[in-house]
């Protein structure tokens, strides 16, 4: 029997629903001999690797069934042994995810590597919502970062963010939400809309809405914990603005 070749695909698997993954990365999981997979990875999306060994590696915070040393070493070695080793992530591999640093990792050790991008929590679950990250009038860019650094302080970025006009998208921030609303109030963004969306794209989505200086009432008032996405801007309000509109359109067919 011929040896197969030592590969690794690090593919996203997108935000939550089962349907938001691409094609290529259905095609990569049905050619997989072992998927390595996140916390926060649809269990439905490891039927399309019905062959593959399947190994949950679990990362989230306050869930590692594997330290990263362990993961890659479980890259490099699945590889060697089995061949085509998926690592499927959670949203995109390359926005958070540590994909480019575990792809590093096997090409140092002489496997080939590919990857396949996911879609993103950071858009996708506002726009599920109705939540436009940039909208002609209100936000011409966005930022996406990261609440909270392998350091377990919150970013340096999301105090110069306070101090722009864009959408403001904080991955991971929950833990850091007053010290967050107290940078953009010190940038005079009090009345700023805030949407908090936990588990978004999913059957257990919830969502909480307010201003920076009512928002963690309302977190508090609807339970909104992690793994959850914080969008911070004047686009927020077009969810209302949205629903506004089609209420009047039902008012006037009645």
């Amino acid at each position: 029997m011929p040896t197969k070749t030592a590969k690794l695909t690090v593919v996203g698997a997108g935000p939550g629903d089962a349907d938001l993954i691409t094609l290529k990365a259905v095609k990569a999981l049905q050619s997989a001999d072992v998927v390595l997979y996140d916390a926060l990875v649809n269990p439905e999306l490891l039927d399309y690797a019905s062959s593959a060994e399947l190994i949950f590696v679990g990362k989230r915070k306050g869930c590692y069934a594997y330290q990263q040393e362990q993961i890659n070493d479980l890259i490099v070695s699945r590889a060697h042994s089995h061949g085509h080793v998926v690592r499927l992530k959670g949203g995109d591999p390359f926005i958070f995810g540590r994909g480019a640093e575990e792809m590093e990792t096997a090409a140092q050790e002489g496997i080939e590597v590919a990857m396949v991008p996911g879609i993103s929590s950071s858009f996708a679950v506002p726009a599920c919502q109705n939540i436009p990250l940039t909208k002609r009038g209100s936000s011409e860019s966005f930022w996406v970062i990261t609440g909270t650094t392998k350091e377990h302080k919150i970013s340096g970025d999301v105090a110069l963010a306070a101090q722009s006009s864009a959408t403001v998208v904080i991955l991971m921030g929950m833990s850091k939400l007053g010290e967050i609303c107290n940078l953009f109030r010190a940038s005079g963004k009090n009345d700023t809309a805030v949407a908090i969306i936990q588990n978004g794209t999913t059957l257990e989505e919830k969502i909480g809405v307010g201003k920076i200086d009512t928002i963690e009432h309302v977190v508090a008032e609807n339970e909104l914990s992690n793994p959850a996405i914080i969008v911070i801007g004047d686009v927020v309000n077009h969810r209302q603005q949205l629903a506004d509109i089609e209420q009047q359109i039902a008012e006037k067919v009645a």
